[in-house]
């Protein structure tokens, strides 16, 4: 069954660092690219970075800097690292493939002052 599972996301402060984690089947990993998808109730999701098979990354204009975006090919995951934290970056983060598959169930953060 093709999955995509991710984790990590927690309740942070300002400033404070989160990492988070995907964890997809195989058969939607192997030779692809994936990516981080960020929703904000009411808003439509949009694409926060990327990465390729061959490591090739993208990262929208408001994370460049502060997010980085990796891929463990022995573990079919992919993480966000995420650094000096918003109160902007609250919401629900979702991995997927690209094009899109099937979605997961996201994974919460949410930053506080």
């Amino acid at each position: 069954q093709v999955q995509l599972v991710e984790s990590g996301g927690a309740l942070a402060q300002v400033g404070e660092s989160l990492t988070l984690s995907c964890a997809a089947s195989p058969e939607i990993f192997t030779g692809e690219t994936l990516g981080w998808y960020f929703l904000v109730p009411g808003k439509q999701n949009y694409l926060l970075a990327s990465i390729g098979s061959n490591g090739y990354t993208f990262y929208s204009a408001n994370i460049k800097g502060r997010f980085t975006i990796s891929r463990d090919d022995a573990k079919s995951t992919i993480s966000l690292q995420m650094n000096s934290l918003k109160p902007e970056d609250t919401g629900t983060y979702y991995c997927n493939t690209l094009p899109n598959g099937p979605w997961g169930q996201g994974t919460h953060v949410v930053v506080s002052l």
